[in-house]
């Protein structure tokens, strides 16, 4: 039996966050692809600031990779996503987005897993704060799954990125068109200047007077606009700044050894966000005192989101695991 795009609902009693929020309700929200749960080994896919958890399908962000016959294969494997409470995606809204942390949402994604009565994952796959979802739920329940690719992220925020988000916040809070604003600053740390250059070329927009460049980038503001809103925003970037597995906790290197699962990093070599550099840095930390981990790399001149677009590499890469 495949089932399709219906988001289904778990309510998760009596959470409190790390910051000692009290939530005597929180909805979680979910769809599932491919065979029904626990008839196949179950993937789950974790989004990332803007997606949601329709990741195949009409309006699926990730068609390209996951569905029948493709990388991550809808007849063999059920892939399920969770919506990050408070994305809006299905009208749950979180007015108090700094209650929450990446690990809280970690937490009540494992919650989910429970009530699902998912015993293991075959694997848990996530681009930029999925991926950090993902490392913190790994960290969280070291047995929870067999396989752990955390893509375009890093177990913890750096200086850089959490200066960024703070910027992005700044914008949130203080401009006329926060989302459009917003939006316009982050595809400046998504895509790269050589990216930029090859699309562009200094081109410019004869009818509206202005180079390509701003258009296209005024329309992704626009596009944004129109289908997110300022609270999910928020709430999604605040959890871009708070991914780290160490908090409060052990050192990096006890936390993640512990982890069972084969990790799989995939970096971007021009990423400007998660670098590669820290990538390969947190490999070769956790080679020492790990066997089952492995660092591979997209090649591609299109910065953070080229796990968006280089679909051929990345079905190379995941293709020995899926």
């Amino acid at each position: 039996m495949t089932l399709g795009n219906k988001i289904s609902q778990i309510q998760i009693h009596n959470f409190t966050t790390e910051s000692g929020a009290h939530y005597p309700v929180i909805n979680l929200s979910y769809q599932v692809f491919g065979p029904s749960l626990n008839t196949a080994p179950t993937v789950l896919v974790n989004h990332a600031l803007t997606g949601n958890s329709q990741v195949i399908g009409d309006q699926g962000w990730w068609n390209d990779l996951i569905g029948e016959s493709k990388t991550i294969d809808t007849l063999k494997y059920t892939v399920l996503a969770f919506n990050v409470p408070g994305n809006g995606y299905d009208g749950f809204g979180i007015k108090n987005y700094q209650d929450f942390n990446a690990r809280d949402i970690a937490q009540l994604f494992n919650q989910g897993i429970k009530a699902l009565q998912i015993t293991r994952l075959f694997a848990i796959i996530g681009g930029s704060v999925g991926g950090g979802i993902a490392w913190e739920m790994a960290a969280l329940e070291p047995k929870i799954t067999q396989h752990l690719i955390p893509i375009a992220t890093d177990w913890k925020s750096t200086d850089w990125l959490i200066a960024n988000c703070f910027l992005q916040e700044q914008i949130l809070a203080n401009s006329s068109k926060p989302i459009e604003d917003a939006r316009i600053h982050a595809m400046l740390c998504y895509r790269t200047p050589a990216s930029f250059s090859a699309k562009f070329q200094r081109t410019t927009n004869e009818e509206l007077d202005v180079f390509n460049i701003e258009s296209w980038l005024a329309h992704h503001g626009t596009k944004l606009q129109k289908r997110f809103q300022l609270s999910a925003y928020k709430m999604m970037n605040q959890l871009l700044k708070t991914i780290d597995i160490t908090r409060g906790r052990d050192s990096f290197v006890v936390i993640a050894s512990k982890i069972e699962a084969d990790i799989h990093i995939i970096g971007i070599d021009s990423d400007l966000f998660f670098t590669a550099n820290e990538n390969r840095a947190t490999y070769e930390e956790l080679k020492k005192y790990k066997q089952n981990v492995s660092y591979q790399e997209i090649v591609s001149i299109h910065g953070h989101d080229a796990f968006l677009i280089e679909y051929n590499q990345l079905h190379n890469l995941l293709a020995t695991i899926f």
